[in-house]
C-alpha cells in the first residue's frame, strides 16, 4: 500500500518540556521550585529571591542540591522551603556582628532557619546573602 504524500499528516513537533522537576525530582529552575512549594512559603521565597537579586545583581540563579541558589564564581547562597521554616545555607563565618544578630535563627551547624509562623526578617537575610558572597570571594571556601 502506498501513501499519498499530499494526504499524509505533517510530523508534529515535540512540545517544549514544561518547567518542573526533572526525572530525579529536581526542579528545572527557581520558578519551578517556588511553584512546587507550599502556598504559605511561595511569597517568602519570591521575596528572598527578589532581595538577593537586587543586592547582588551580578549573581546568577541556579538550582544546586535541589534548592534555589545564587552563584558568582561559585555557589554562595542557598535557600529552601520546609514545612515550618525557610532554611538559608551555608553558615556565615566571618561577620561577628551579623552572626550575633543571627543567633536566634542558627542551628547547631550554623545554618539558618526562619519560622514561617513569624515575620520573616528579609533585610537580615539580604545582609546574609551579601556577607556570604563576600566570604566566598575573599576566602574561596
Amino acid at each position: 500500500m502506498t501513501i499519498n504524500a499530499s494526504k499524509a499528516r505533517p510530523a508534529r513537533r515535540a512540545a517544549a518540556p514544561e518547567p518542573g522537576p526533572d526525572a530525579q525530582g529536581c526542579p528545572a529552575d527557581i520558578d519551578a521550585y517556588i511553584a512546587a512549594a507550599a502556598p504559605a512559603a511561595q511569597p517568602v521565597l519570591r521575596e528572598i529571591r527578589r532581595r538577593v537579586r537586587q543586592a547582588l545583581p551580578q549573581a546568577r540563579e541556579t538550582i544546586s542540591y535541589r534548592m534555589p541558589a545564587f552563584r558568582l564564581a561559585r555557589t554562595f547562597f542557598y535557600f529552601a522551603a520546609f514545612k515550618h521554616h525557610i532554611g538559608i545555607y551555608p553558615p556565615l563565618r566571618q561577620d561577628a556582628g551579623l552572626l550575633a544578630e543571627l543567633q536566634p535563627f542558627a542551628n547547631d551547624k550554623g545554618n539558618l532557619g526562619f519560622p514561617l509562623a513569624r515575620p520573616i526578617p528579609y533585610e537580615l537575610i539580604e545582609r546574609v546573602a551579601v556577607a556570604l558572597a563576600r566570604q566566598y570571594q575573599s576566602t574561596g571556601t
